[in-house]
């Protein structure tokens, strides 16, 4: 290996330790709670490190932050299941590999910082709502996805930030089967009754 190549393999590590201390502090403290000081002591580097490789704190929660939601293909073949297709993907994201990622720090900032809450609504607009178009048509869609998400987003704070004991100890089945057939009910739910 060249100097070079260290040097560019050293500044990986270096951006990637940051990167991950920076999604760990913002979903414990939110973007308020996290300091570029506190960041870069979780990382082992100096403050200045953080500014150089990120630009600003700013730039690093928007990298933190950047979520997909990978909601899979909903079709007509599954429409009486989408409920329950849908909160196990949910859960999933929660529950996976990459819990404590980009979408709880999405949720944990959203209540206090504007940009945190101006991406929850892009994922919102160009995520949830194509979905649940493509499968209950889009007549009514912004208001099921409405519902849905609002559904959603208090079962994870429910579950994951404020970790209520009763909703924290039930069963990912338990959750899937009773909070996805309150999700079928807004999709199956006729466009002149939302």
């Amino acid at each position: 290996m060249t100097d070079n190549d260290a040097r560019k393999s050293k500044s990986r590590r270096t951006r990637e330790a940051i990167f991950i201390a920076a999604r760990r502090r913002f979903a414990a403290h939110g973007y308020d709670g996290a300091s570029v000081r506190d960041i870069a002591a979780d990382a082992g580097i100096d403050p200045a490190l953080v500014i150089r490789y990120f630009g600003s704190k700013d730039a690093l929660f928007a990298e933190a932050s950047d979520f997909k939601l990978d909601l899979p293909p909903l079709d007509s073949k599954m429409r009486g299941r989408a409920g329950e297709y849908m909160v196990q993907n949910f859960l999933d994201i929660w529950e996976g590999p990459d819990a404590g990622g980009a979408f709880t720090v999405l949720l944990r900032s959203a209540a206090s910082n504007e940009a945190a809450a101006a991406k929850l609504r892009e994922v919102f607009a160009t995520q949830v709502i194509p979905s649940v178009a493509a499968l209950a048509g889009t007549e009514g869609a912004q208001q099921r996805a409405g519902l849905i998400t609002s559904h959603m987003l208090g079962l994870a704070m429910s579950r994951y930030i404020l970790k209520l004991p009763p909703v924290v100890s039930m069963p990912p089945e338990m959750i899937v089967t009773h909070v996805g057939r309150a999700i079928q009910i807004y999709l199956d739910t006729p466009s002149d009754r939302l």
